[in-house]
C-alpha cells in the first residue's frame, strides 16, 4: 500500500514556497515607471495567494514527520512536484500583464521550470518586468532542481544509467533520508555563487543590470529565456562585444558536474574538473563540433577566422548544452548546419548538471558497450571489462542506458508524428518535438526556429509539447512508470 502522505507534504511545500516567490516580480511591476506595468501586480498578488493557500492546505493536511521516503514515493514525489508547480506558475502569466490563455501560461511556465526556454510570448522588448522576471526565476528554480534530483533521486530510482553516480550522491541507501537537506542547501549555494558570477560579469561588460540578473540566471540554469525577442543578439552591439563568450563560459560552467563543483569547494578536490572522463569527452566534442561549424561558417559568409569562431561557438554551446539563446539566424546557414543543429539538441550536457538531453556520460556509456562488444566478437575466448572513470560497468547500467535510448528516441517519434497529425509541416513537427523532448528552446524553421515563435501552435500542440517537456527533464521513466499497472501493486 503506496502513502501518499509525504508526496502531499513536500509538493504543498514547493508550492506554498513558489507562491511566496511570486512576492518578488509582483515588487518589480509595483516599481515599474509604466503605469500599465504596475497593474500586473494584481496577477502575482492573486497568483501567490492561490498557491500559498492550496500549499499550505496540502501541508497542514498531511503533516507530520517524515523519517524516509520509499522508491515509489520517490517516483510520484518527483512527478507530482514539478507537475504542480507548473500549474501554479502558469497562473500569474494567465492572470497578470501578458494576458496569456492558460494553455500559454502552462506551455511557458513547463518551459521555464524545465529549463526548456522555448517561448509563446511576443514583443518580450515591451512585456512588463515583473512578468520577464518570473520567467527567468522560474528557469533559475528549475535549474537548482534538476541538480538536487540527479543527485537525490536519479541515482537511488535507478534511472537510465543514472545509478553509476549513486556513489557520488548522499543517499547510498534504498531510501531517501532526510538530511540530504545540507547537501540541498551546499548545492544550491554554488549554484548562487555562480549565478552572481555571471551577473557581475554580464554588468562589468556593460550589460544593463536589470538585463543582466535576468540573464544570469537563465544562463546558469541554461535555460535561455531572454528579456528581448532577438535574445542575447540584441545586446550584441560595439563595446559590448565579450558578452557572447562571458554566457558561453557560463553556459559550459552549468553543463558541468555540479557534485565535482561541490567537491571542489568542500574539499578542495579541483582536479577532477580536469581528469573526470564525463567532462573531458564533453569538451571534446565541444570542441570537434565548433571547429566543424567554424569551417562551413567561414567558407559560406566569407567572414574572419575569429568571428566565425565566436559565432559557431557560441551557438553550438547553446543548442548542445539546451539553453537556446541566438546570436544569429542560423537557419540562414544552409542545410548543412540544420543537420547538425538538429543532432546536437540530443546530446546535451554533463550528469548533475543543469543542461538537458541525453547527457554525455550515457554516449560514454554506449561506446563503452560497443567496444566490448566488438572485441568479444574478434576474441570470442577474451574476457573484456568495459569501464567508466576507471569502475566497471555491469549489465544493469547497460540495459538502463539502452532501455533510455530506446524510450527517448520512440518519445520523440511519436510526438513528431503527433504534431503533424495536428498540422504542422515535417520540419516543424520534427524540430518541435526534438526540441520538446530535449529541453532546448528553439527548433527549426521559420516558424519555431530561432527568429521565430510558438504562440501560432494550436493549443493541443503547446499542451503536447508541454507533456514532452516534463517526459525529458525527468529522465522519462519517472514519469512513464506511473501508468504501469505493476507500480500500483503490492
Amino acid at each position: 500500500m503506496v502513502t501518499f502522505r509525504p508526496v502531499l507534504l513536500v509538493t504543498g511545500a514547493l508550492v506554498a514556497a513558489l507562491g511566496a516567490a511570486m512576492l518578488i516580480p509582483m515588487a518589480a511591476s509595483l516599481l515599474s515607471a509604466d503605469p500599465l506595468h504596475r497593474a500586473d501586480w494584481s496577477g502575482f498578488a492573486l497568483g501567490a495567494a492561490i498557491s500559498v493557500l492550496t500549499g499550505g492546505a496540502a501541508v497542514a493536511a498531511s503533516w507530520g514527520p517524515i523519517q524516509s521516503v520509499s522508491i515509489r514515493q520517490g517516483f510520484m514525489l518527483t512527478a507530482a512536484s514539478w507537475l504542480g508547480l507548473a500549474v501554479f506558475a502558469a497562473v500569474p502569466l494567465s492572470l497578470g500583464g501578458l494576458r496569456l490563455s492558460y494553455a500559454d501560461a502552462f506551455f511557458e511556465a513547463m518551459s521555464g521550470i524545465t529549463t526548456t526556454g522555448s517561448t509563446i510570448v511576443v514583443g518580450l522588448d515591451d512585456a512588463p518586468p515583473g512578468a520577464l522576471l518570473w520567467r527567468s526565476m522560474l528557469q533559475w528554480f528549475g535549474g537548482v532542481g534538476i541538480i538536487i534530483m540527479a543527485f537525490a533521486v536519479l541515482p537511488a530510482l535507478r534511472v537510465g544509467g543514472m545509478q553509476i553516480f549513486k556513489s557520488e550522491a548522499w543517499d547510498t541507501s534504498e531510501k531517501f533520508v532526510a538530511n540530504a537537506a545540507q547537501y540541498s542547501f551546499a548545492l544550491t549555494m554554488i549554484y548562487a555563487f555562480f549565478t552572481a558570477l555571471c551577473f557581475l560579469c554580464l554588468w562589468g561588460f556593460g550589460m544593463p543590470a536589470w538585463h543582466a540578473l535576468n540573464h544570469a540566471m537563465t544562463t546558469v540554469a541554461t535555460g535561455g529565456f531572454s528579456t528581448k525577442d532577438a535574445s542575447l543578439g540584441a545586446f550584441l552591439t560595439v563595446g559590448r562585444a565579450p558578452l557572447d563568450m562571458v554566457v558561453t563560459a557560463f553556459m559550459i560552467i552549468g553543463s558541468l558536474p555540479f557534485g565535482i563543483f561541490l567537491g571542489a569547494f568542500l574539499r578542495g578536490d579541483w582536479r577532477r574538473l580536469f581528469t573526470d572522463s564525463q567532462i573531458r569527452f564533453f569538451i571534446a566534442v565541444v570542441t570537434g563540433i565548433t571547429l566543424l561549424m567554424m569551417i562551413r561558417v567561414t567558407n559560406a559568409f566569407e567572414t574572419d577566422l575569429f568571428t566565425a569562431f565566436r559565432l559557431s561557438l557560441f551557438n553550438v554551446v547553446s543548442i548542445i548544452t539546451g539553453t537556446g539563446y541566438a546570436t544569429a539566424d542560423y537557419n540562414a546557414w544552409g542545410p548543412f548546419a540544420h543537420g547538425i543543429f538538429f543532432c546536437i539538441m540530443f546530446i546535451g550536457g554533463c550528469a548533475g548538471s543543469t543542461s538537458c538531453g541525453m547527457k554525455i556520460f550515457r554516449f560514454q556509456v554506449a561506446l563503452a558497450a560497443m567496444s566490448v562488444y566488438a572485441r568479444r566478437l574478434a576474441h570470442p575466448n577474451g574476457v573484456f571489462v568495459a569501464r567508466y572513470n576507471g569502475r566497471p560497468l555491469t549489465d544493469d547500467v547497460f540495459i538502463s542506458v539502452l532501455s533510455f535510448f530506446f524510450v527517448y528516441f520512440a518519445s520523440f517519434a511519436t510526438l513528431a508524428v503527433i504534431l503533424a497529425g495536428l498540422g504542422l509541416d515535417t520540419l516543424t513537427a520534427l524540430s518541435a518535438a526534438g526540441t520538446a523532448i530535449a529541453n532546448v528552446g528553439p527548433g527549426l524553421g521559420d516558424i519555431v526556429g530561432p527568429a521565430g515563435n510558438f504562440a501560432s501552435l494550436p493549443d493541443a500542440a503547446k499542451l503536447l509539447m508541454a507533456a514532452g517537456m516534463l517526459l525529458g527533464r525527468l529522465e522519462f521513466f519517472t514519469i512513464l512508470v506511473l501508468f504501469s499497472p505493476a507500480f500500483w501493486r503490492g
